[in-house]
């Protein structure tokens, strides 16, 4: 199991005195303020170790832990490791795009065929060979496939709970990105055990574990395994082992940090200069990222599956429980509280805990002698919900964001006596900070914008952004660059990005501001809009110089390169754009844009034969790609077959009626009497 070894800042400096002292068999600290620990694991000498080094000393846990839905989240895709039900019959219809999904076994490969009928004819297919199944099967199983490393989602999952295929969230409802839906770092960081991520991409991974492993929650190893390897002992019954994190010992602040690192999905914003890759145990969520969630008036009801340490956050369980530290040198601070390990064994499946073993967390504080009391609902009630809280007090619901799936609320609240009709029109309020009490102005800003342009395309959402942002001085537009740049991006103001540019200096903005290399290429992002905007004014030259300093940033992002290569055509530079165009399809073979930018490139070179392989290529992987087929027909023109370019052109305007290039071409070719 291999770990990227560069990306983990020091935040912490660890003094010679500390290590000394919790190096030092007999001499553990008993009064160091719990929530000022320094773990030795947070240094950036401390590495990762893999899970088969922990079984040696935790088996027992370690077996257990396999079972659970974490130690099940992402693994090859094999029989074994399928939840899914299936069938010649099995298929889903995208009635938006025209395109059905079959899922099917050769051999022991587990593939996906995308298909078109015209009547009983299938007129279009394409088979794609699934690498990677994501989820424990409790609720869903999703599919990725591996392009040289590029990994995609796939076009269909199953429902575990229902028994059946549908569409992935976010595809539904004509937004289905077929096998082109990009698998970041983001998202495999909290799917999988930290991966082999390459730095200069969005999606490209050089090694990828299996499973969520021991050291997400607790840290890197090393450290703790070589202390132990040399016979050095801890107490752990009287004193905190400070060579690797125990959760259950962790003040309660930052042992729900460690749960909602992934636990609390939703729009998540990286503070400055961090990445998914530097937040580790022990440490403060909110110094490394803020994630938001959308609130809504009169909607309590309302929540997203990952939302658990929200949830029970706003549970009144949870906010009488919560009391301020009064013992420095407690074990286990705040160890009355209710916190995720109050009902949960990380160790132990979900499926195997018994619900006595929730019901005895709730009786914990809900006894007879206790002024709340027990239970009183009555016989009949008990009977039925076999004197279960969870059935009553979190009761199962819908998510809002994957469908097909019940899960328990973790909003811990008295039961409502009727279900009242959900058809109100919900007043949104704004975007709340769940993991940082009062995140600065920028942090905020970036929020709004990005929900805009991964969640709602919401004007509203852009007007906030704005609030946030000042740009009356030269040191306003400093602080707030790169997100003045995607804001005004989004709004295709490419007036105002020049501007800016302008204000503070070309040379400034390429050498001074971004010039950074990064896990998440937010410089290099903001380089490709600039490129963009100067793209849009025709200005060729300035476009070039702003897309290549992208792509020496973030080298292995094909969409930096594929425009590259279209401005160098622009320029009449056709070799190197082939050039550009062959690295790019090297590097990831099925992307379909640079294969229709290579077809162009030949044909201008006087290639036909290999223009016509490049677009017949792409075809076979995107029939309803519009520039492509545009190309196409403008190849069949060249090769003066006009009724197949007017073929391909009907095939165009069926799809957008209003393609302007289109329509006029076929006005030509109509005055022309071609046939």
């Amino acid at each position: 199991m291999k770990f990227p070894t560069r990306t983990f800042s020091v935040l912490v400096f660890i003094s010679i005195a500390v290590f000394a002292i919790v190096s030092c068999r007999n001499s553990q600290p008993t009064n160091l303020p719990t929530n000022q620990i320094t773990y030795l694991n947070h240094s950036d000498t401390a590495r990762y170790v893999g899970m088969g080094q922990c079984k040696l000393c935790h088996q027992a846990i370690y077996n257990s832990f396999l079972e659970t839905g974490m130690g099940k989240s992402f693994e090859h895709a094999s029989k074994q490791k399928s939840s899914a039900k299936y069938s010649q019959h099995t298929v889903i219809y995208d009635k938006f795009l025209n395109f059905y999904y079959h899922p099917f076994w050769e051999n022991d490969s587990l593939k996906i065929l995308e298909f078109r009928l015209e009547g009983k004819d299938t007129v279009y297919k394409r088979v794609e060979k699934v690498d990677y199944i994501v989820g424990s099967g409790q609720h869903t199983n999703s599919h990725i496939m591996n392009t040289n490393g590029y990994l995609h989602q796939m076009p269909m999952t199953f429902y575990t709970q229902k028994g059946e295929w549908d569409f992935p969230p976010g595809f539904e409802n004509g937004f289905n990105t077929r096998f082109s839906r990009k698998i970041g770092l983001e998202c495999m960081s909290c799917h999988n055990t930290l991966p082999g991520f390459v730095q200069g991409s969005e999606n490209k991974f050089e090694t990828l574990p299996e499973g969520v492993s021991c050291e997400r929650c607790h840290g890197p190893g090393s450290i703790h395994v070589q202390q132990r390897m040399s016979a050095q002992k801890i107490d752990t019954s009287k004193y905190i082992d400070y060579s690797i994190v125990n959760p259950g010992k962790l003040p309660i602040d930052l042992q729900f940090d460690v749960c909602q690192r992934c636990h609390l999905q939703g729009n998540t914003v990286l503070k400055e200069g961090k990445s998914f890759f530097d937040f580790r145990p022990g440490m403060k969520l909110s110094d490394y990222m803020t994630t938001f969630l959308p609130r809504y008036k009169d909607a309590e009801d309302k929540f997203i599956m990952a939302s658990h340490a929200d949830r029970l956050k706003q549970s009144k369980c949870f906010i009488k429980s919560f009391k301020p530290e009064t013992d420095s040198k407690s074990l286990r601070p705040y160890k009355d509280a209710l916190t995720c390990v109050t009902c949960h064994n990380p160790h132990v499946s979900v499926r195997n805990t018994g619900d006595e073993v929730f019901n005895n967390a709730c009786n914990k504080c809900h006894t007879e002698t206790k002024s709340n009391g027990m239970c009183r609902e009555d016989a009949e009630v008990l009977k039925k919900n076999k004197m279960n809280c969870v059935s009553c007090h979190m009761p199962k619901s819908g998510s809002i964001d994957i469908p097909h799936v019940t899960v328990h609320d973790h909003y811990i609240r008295k039961p409502k006596k009727t279900k009242e009709k959900d058809d109100k029109l919900k007043t949104f309020i704004g975007l709340y900070a769940v993991n940082e009490v009062q995140p600065e102005g920028r942090v905020k800003a970036q929020a709004y914008i990005q929900q805009f342009d991964k969640f709602e395309n919401n004007p509203a959402y852009l007007d906030s952004a704005k609030h946030y942002l000042n740009d009356a001085t030269i040191e306003d537009m400093l602080e707030n660059f790169e997100t003045l740049i995607h804001l005004y991006f989004i709004k295709s103001d490419f007036d105002k990005i020049i501007g800016y540019v302008d204000k503070l200096g070309k040379d400034v903005v390429l050498n001074s501001i971004l010039n950074k290399k990064s896990w998440s290429n937010d410089n290099a992002w903001t380089l490709y809009r600039i490129g963009e905007a100067y793209f849009s004014k025709n200005d060729l030259t300035n476009a070039y110089v702003f897309y290549k300093k992208a792509d020496e940033l973030a080298p292995f992002n094909p969409e930096f390169k594929n425009k590259l290569g279209v401005t160098l055509m622009a320029q009449n530079n056709t070799n190197e754009a082939l050039l550009i165009f062959e690295s790019i399809l090297k590097e990831d073979s099925k992307f379909v844009s640079a294969i229709n930018n290579l077809g162009y490139a030949y044909l201008l070179s006087g290639n036909v034969a290999k223009a016509e392989m490049c677009y017949n290529k792409a075809l076979s992987l995107d029939p309803d790609y519009e520039s492509l087929l545009m190309n196409i027909a403008g190849l069949n023109i060249y090769k003066k077959k006009y009724r197949e370019a007017k073929i391909i052109l009907n095939r165009v305007l069926k799809k957008n009626p209003k393609q302007a290039q289109a329509q006029r071409v076929m006005e030509q070719l109509k005055s022309m009497n071609a046939n």
